[in-house]
C-alpha cells in the first residue's frame, strides 16, 4: 500500500516538473528592455533604461557604484542607472540583472565606465598682465583641474614671474580636483612686452594624456625718452604713481607749477644748456611702498638733489634700496627716510659727486658697509638717527626679535668719527658701549701746535694735553637717545664744537640699559659747561646748567 503511494507521488512530481518546464517556454521573452548595454564616461551620470513587462520585477547588482532607481516595481517602468565617477585610471565593468518574480526570467545589462586618464588641464591658458601695479595687486589667479599632483616649472631664465605654494587634494583617488594657484609678477621696466611659458609636470613618473601650459604675456613699459624735459614728467609721475604718493602732481599742470618740483634755469650755478628745463630736486613725500625704488628714478639725470620719505609705520618693513638710484651720479643730496631700508648696495659708492646723504628713520641693524671716506669723498653730512623697529627701554631685558637699531654693531662706529664729516647725526640707534677715545690710534693725530696758530680760538690747553684731533670740522654732532655708557673721552669733552653740539641734549642724554644689563650714561658728565668756557676764553658762554 505504502509502494503504491509513493509511486503516485512521484508521478505527480514529474507532472509538476513538466507543467513549469513548460510555462517556462511560453514565457520567455515576458521581460524586454530597450538596451542592454550602457557605456558611462569617467565622470559618471544618470542613464535611463525602459523595462517593458506584465509582472512583478526586482533589480539588482553586486557593484556599489551602480544604483538603479526604482529597484522594483509591477509592470512596466523607467529606470535610472546612477553610475558613480570612477576612481582610478583603468576602466570598470559591472552588471544589472532586471529579474520576473512570477517566471524568474532575467535579463542583464552591462555597464562600462570609462577611467579617469592623468590630465592638468587649465580653465584659462592664456593670460595677458600690465606692466604695472601696485605690490599688493600684482598677482593672478590660475584655477588647475588634475588627478595628480604636480609642479609649476616657470623657465629659469623668467626672474619677473612667480607663485606661491599651493595644495592639491585628492581626496577621491583620481577623480579630477580643482586648485586654484596664485601667481605674482614684476614691473616691466622695459618698453618691449615679454612672455612666459609655464608648464606642469606630475610629481609622479605616470603617462600624461593632458598635461596644460600656461601663456603669460606682459605688457612693455611706457616709453620714457632720457635725457629730456618730457622724460623726466613722465618720470616723475610714474616714480609718485608707483610709490603711491598720497598726492601727486597734475598731469595737465606744467611741471613748473608742481609742487615739490625745482627746474635748471640758466641762472642757477652749474647750470648747462643741455640741463635747462630740466628736474633739478625734487621731492617725494607721503608715500606707502613696499618695493625698491621705482626703477623710473634713473631717468633723472639731471637732478641734484632727490627728498623721499614716507608716511606709514615703515618699521615693519625690510626694504633693499635697489640700484636704479646708484646710476644718478651727479646728486649732491640725497634723503631717503622712513622707507623701511635694511641695506644699501655697494654699488651706491657711484655717487662720488654726494655731499649730503641723510637715511635716518630706516631699520637698519648695522652701519652699511659702503659707508665710507673712500667711497664718498666729498661728503659732508652724514644722517642716520631712529633706526629703531621697536622702543625698547631695556636691551638687556627684551625679548623681541630684530628690535632695530644699530643692535649688530659690537662697538661704537669709531670709522664715522674718523671720517671728519662736518654733520653726523646718530641719535636713537640702540649704539652701545663706549665712545672710542683713540688714544692708541695712530693715524688719529693730536693738536698741533700750528693749528693754534692756524685758529686763534683754539686754546694751548689742546696741544699741551695732546687732545686728539677727532672730527676737527664737525660742527653738528648727535648721538642722544642711545645706550652708550664709559667715560667721555678728551676728545670729546674739549671738543672746539662741543657747545654748539648742545651737549646736554643732543650728545650726554643717554637712556635704558644695554643688552649686557649696563646702564646708559657717562660716568663723567659734567654739571655744566664751566670748565669748557675757562679753556675756551673767546668762545661766549651759553648756560647749560643741568637743574637739580
Amino acid at each position: 500500500m505504502a509502494a503504491v503511494k509513493m509511486k503516485k507521488y512521484l508521478i505527480l512530481g514529474f507532472l509538476s516538473l513538466a507543467i513549469v518546464a513548460c510555462s517556462d517556454d511560453k514565457n520567455v521573452g515576458n521581460t524586454s528592455l530597450d538596451t542592454t548595454s550602457i557605456s558611462m564616461s569617467a565622470v559618471g551620470g544618470v542613464e535611463k533604461v525602459k523595462i517593458d513587462i506584465t509582472d512583478r520585477w526586482i533589480a539588482s547588482t553586486d557593484n556599489p557604484w551602480i544604483t538603479v532607481s526604482p529597484a522594483n516595481g509591477v509592470g512596466s517602468a523607467t529606470c535610472e542607472f546612477k553610475i558613480d565617477s570612477a576612481l582610478t585610471a583603468e576602466p570598470r565593468h559591472g552588471v544589472v540583472r532586471i529579474q520576473n518574480l512570477s517566471t524568474w526570467e532575467s535579463k542583464e545589462i552591462e555597464v562600462t565606465q570609462e577611467g579617469f586618464p592623468y590630465t592638468i588641464e587649465i580653465e584659462d591658458n592664456s593670460k595677458s598682465i600690465e606692466s604695472y601695479k601696485t605690490a599688493d595687486n600684482r598677482y593672478f589667479d590660475v584655477v588647475i583641474r588634475s588627478n595628480v599632483d604636480f609642479n609649476v616649472e616657470i623657465p629659469a631664465d623668467i626672474d619677473w614671474l612667480s607663485h606661491d605654494e599651493f595644495k592639491l587634494n585628492l581626496n577621491r583617488g583620481l577623480r579630477p580636483r580643482e586648485v586654484k594657484v596664485r601667481f605674482r609678477w614684476g614691473i616691466n621696466t622695459k618698453s618691449l612686452d615679454r612672455l612666459a611659458e609655464v608648464k606642469f609636470s606630475p610629481k609622479s613618473g605616470v603617462e600624461m594624456q593632458r598635461s596644460d601650459v600656461l601663456s603669460v604675456s606682459q605688457q612693455g613699459a611706457d616709453p620714457i625718452i632720457p635725457d629730456t624735459r618730457s622724460g623726466d614728467s613722465t618720470a616723475l609721475l610714474a616714480i609718485a604713481r608707483n610709490l603711491d604718493m598720497l598726492s601727486g602732481w597734475d598731469a595737465s599742470q606744467p611741471m613748473t607749477m608742481w609742487n615739490g618740483v625745482v627746474l635748471w634755469d640758466e641762472s642757477m650755478d652749474d647750470c648747462t644748456p643741455e640741463k635747462v628745463g630740466r628736474v633739478k630736486s625734487a621731492d617725494f613725500a607721503l608715500f606707502n611702498t613696499k618695493e625698491p625704488l621705482p626703477f623710473e628714478v634713473r631717468y633723472l639725470t639731471a637732478a641734484e638733489e632727490l627728498y623721499f620719505f614716507g608716511n606709514t609705520n615703515t618699521f615693519l618693513k625690510s626694504l633693499e634700496l635697489g640700484e636704479d638710484i646708484c646710476e644718478l651720479t651727479q646728486l649732491r643730496r640725497l634723503t631717503i627716510g622712513s622707507y623701511g631700508l635694511v641695506s644699501l648696495p655697494m654699488s651706491l659708492s657711484k655717487l662720488k659727486n654726494l655731499e649730503h646723504l641723510d637715511i635716518g628713520s630706516n631699520n637698519f641693524m648695522t652701519v652699511p658697509n659702503v659707508l665710507t671716506k673712500e667711497n664718498f669723498p666729498k661728503l659732508r653730512s652724514l644722517v642716520m638717527n631712529a633706526n629703531q623697529r621697536s622702543a625698547v627701554y631695556d636691551l638687556s631685558n627684551t625679548t623681541k626679535t630684530n628690535i632695530g637699531g644699530f643692535i649688530d654693531e659690537p662697538k661704537f662706529p669709531a670709522e664715522l668719527l674718523k671720517w671728519g664729516l662736518d654733520t653726523l647725526v646718530l641719535s636713537v640707534n640702540y649704539l652701545q658701549g663706549e665712545l672710542p677715545t683713540f688714544e692708541d690710534d695712530p693715524t688719529v693725530p693730536v693738536y698741533m701746535q700750528e693749528d693754534i696758530e692756524r685758529a686763534d680760538s683754539l686754546p694751548q690747553f689742546l696741544v699741551d694735553n695732546h687732545i686728539k684731533k677727532v672730527m676737527p670740522t664737525t660742527k653738528r654732532f648727535a648721538i642722544n637717545f642711545n645706550r652708550l655708557s664709559g667715560k667721555l673721552p678728551d676728545w670729546l669733552l674739549y671738543h672746539p664744537a662741543l657747545d654748539w653740539w648742545i651737549p646736554y641734549s643732543l650728545v650726554f642724554s643717554q637712556e635704558g640699559r644695554a643688552q649686557d644689563g649696563t646702564q646708559a650714561g657717562f660716568e663723567n658728565e659734567p654739571a655744566n659747561l664751566n670748565y669748557y668756557y675757562d679753556i675756551y676764553t673767546k668762545k661766549e658762554r651759553i648756560d647749560y646748567t643741568v637743574n637739580e
